[in-house]
């Protein structure tokens, strides 16, 4: 898919996950949102009330992530602090999977922990299902994408930018054809500059999730992680 330059901020989940950000830096953060007019900002939990009066009046979403970046606590505490987020202001739950029930081959336990969050927030905010892509071989991505389908939803996406590797051209490529054209899929970790991020979208991503947006829709090489 075709994606000119300038219309690029509304892929982006302009993101900060740092475990010592602090008010200044949401604040920043969502100035910088506002002002280039990204899709939503992504953020741990504690952060959304304070987007949510930051963002009032705008068309920036709220994103927040969901059992990260391990994915390992039980279902039921994953469901309750996606439904506190979608409560407190978020319209996106960001939620990583059981990658180890995933990789030891229990499917019935990765779909039930996505469907309960899916439930726990529906009609509140979508969901966007964490992979870890660089933990899995193809195959496993393949399920990965199906389970989440199966469970409801929303959105398929790489990587938390806290395991190994990261977003590449081929893993989203493969995601966009394992799920059905009405699921979105996210590359997240690692897409730093312009050059990555248009990359990404012509192999079939419908979102972006980075800390490097600034960069991005500047043009420049962005230096985080994420």
């Amino acid at each position: 898919m075709a994606i000119e330059a300038g219309n690029i901020a509304r892929y982006i989940d302009h993101t900060l996950l740092k475990a010592d950000a602090g008010r200044a830096a949401i604040e920043k953060l969502c100035g910088e949102a506002k002002q280039h007019e990204f899709y939503s900002v992504c953020v741990n939990g504690v952060w959304v009330p304070l987007c949510k009066e930051l963002l009032a009046g705008t068309q920036v979403n709220i994103s927040v992530v969901c059992g990260f970046p391990l994915g390992a606590m039980q279902s039921k505490a994953k469901a309750f602090e996606a439904a506190q987020a979608a409560e407190d202001g978020a319209n996106e739950i960001d939620m990583v999977l059981q990658v180890g029930k995933l990789l030891e081959g229990d499917y019935g336990a990765v779909e039930d922990d996505i469907r309960q969050v899916v439930q726990a927030v529906e009609g509140k905010a979508i969901v966007k299902v964490i992979f870890e892509t660089g933990f899995l071989n193809d195959e496993q991505k393949r399920t990965a994408c199906r389970l989440s389908e199966q469970a409801g939803a929303h959105y398929v996406k790489t990587s938390t930018g806290f395991g190994p590797g990261g977003a590449t051209v081929d893993d989203i490529r493969l995601m966009r054809e394992s799920v059905s054209s009405h699921i979105g899929v996210k590359a997240s970790g690692g897409v730093r500059d312009l050059q990555a991020a248009l990359a990404m979208i012509e192999a079939g991503a419908t979102r972006l999730g980075t800390s490097s947006g600034v960069a991005i829709v500047n043009g420049v090489t962005g230096s985080s992680s994420y």
